[in-house]
């Protein structure tokens, strides 16, 4: 289909079933993501022109889905934003359901979940040759993809069916209604009016990560606005670079890593080391046995290395932000709750080259 003809059928509207259904007859080997993208819809109203013939809706309320989904044995779990790709292949087990937040703290599957942004649901069948290709996939009120859970050759289809069953919605039309959402990391403030003495004194007596969040909240700052004025004793950027260079030095000496990807919705995070890494043009790719990371690095407008105080002293984070200042990925060094930060990744991630800053 081309643009002119795309043109013709949107009419400035949102695009009928049909005529999604036809673009995708057009354009056969253009991944969905790109073809929606092309199309001016999101991701979930391209799948919805699919309700009844190859997806069904189901309930984004995610209560259920954390609870059961364990019996479907081992999937690949991804989330992504729009620049990163995260893939982990296991079983999702202990769920923790909140009202706010919830978890799956699985040895493979490890997440944390955000239920108020969980707007549209689809369990999606896909024929693939001779195989037929299963997932449920979830998405924000814009119709942004959150999270999606794709099965293998090695997971339960009866339960897969059953919980299908018990999620699907009486409504199976093959319209939804999205939003224009607000941008992840929107600025309160401009750098200058930001109280800089009141982070440090907040950040320095920090004895755990997780209150970080809360010192943004009440200080009216984002993480990125946090990380440009905090000072260089906590906070220091970058040759973009460095991030591949971290990642290539951590598989060859098996250092284990955390590394963590999310959007608004789900935050899914990878525990252990990496080995097959694969550069490709732009992107950087890590295709393990259980994780695949796909990553963009041209989309990397800034990179920090950041150290924030807790009661095991001090842990050191690298943190990619895009040209928006929004985070792409995140990395620590793999430790558990308790414990002192591994030595050999604070002084990997302290060797790295430093972005050099010209006086004004």
């Amino acid at each position: 289909m081309t643009q002119q003809s795309i043109t013709n059928v949107t009419n400035g509207n949102k695009m009928t079933p049909e005529a999604i259904r036809q673009a995708r007859i057009d354009n056969p080997k253009m991944r969905e993501r790109d073809l929606a993208q092309q199309l001016t819809i999101s991701e979930a109203d391209f799948v919805a022109a699919y309700c009844g013939i190859s997806a069904t809706r189901i309930t984004p309320q995610i209560e259920t889905f954390l609870t059961e989904i364990e019996a479907l044995g081992e999937v690949m779990a991804l989330t992504r934003n729009e620049s990163a790709v995260h893939e982990k292949i296991g079983v999702y087990d202990k769920p923790i359901v909140g009202k706010h937040a919830s978890m799956m703290l699985g040895e493979q599957i490890d997440l944390r979940l955000f239920p108020k942004s969980w707007a549209h649901g689809f369990a999606v069948e896909k024929d693939d040759g001779d195989v037929v290709r299963r997932s449920l996939q979830f998405f924000d009120a814009a119709g942004e993809a959150i999270h999606k859970i794709h099965l293998r050759p090695a997971s339960n289809l009866e339960a897969y069916t059953a919980l299908v069953a018990k999620l699907k919605l009486e409504d199976q039309s093959q319209t939804i209604e999205t939003t224009e959402l607000p941008k992840l990391e929107q600025k309160k403030r401009e750098l200058e009016e930001l109280d800089t003495a009141g982070l440090r004194d907040r950040w320095t007596q920090m004895k755990d990560v997780h209150e970080f969040f809360g010192i943004l909240n009440s200080l009216e700052m984002t993480r990125h606005q946090a990380v440009q004025v905090i000072g260089q004793d906590y906070a220091w950027q970058l040759d973009n670079d460095a991030l591949t260079a971290m990642i290539h030095h951590a598989a060859q000496e098996a250092l284990p890593i955390m590394c963590f990807v999310g959007n608004r919705g789900c935050i899914q995070i990878h525990s252990g080391p990496v080995q097959n890494v694969k550069p490709m043009g732009p992107w950087i790719n890590v295709m393990d046995e259980t994780f695949h990371l796909h990553l963009r690095t041209d989309h990397i407008a800034e990179l920090w290395a950041v150290r924030k105080p807790t009661k095991d002293g001090h842990v050191t984070s690298l943190e990619a932000y895009g040209a928006e200042g929004e985070m792409i990925i995140q990395f620590f060094g793999k430790r558990h709750e308790g414990s002192h930060e591994r030595p050999d990744w604070r002084n990997l991630v302290e060797s790295l080259p430093r972005l050099m800053r010209v006086a004004a």
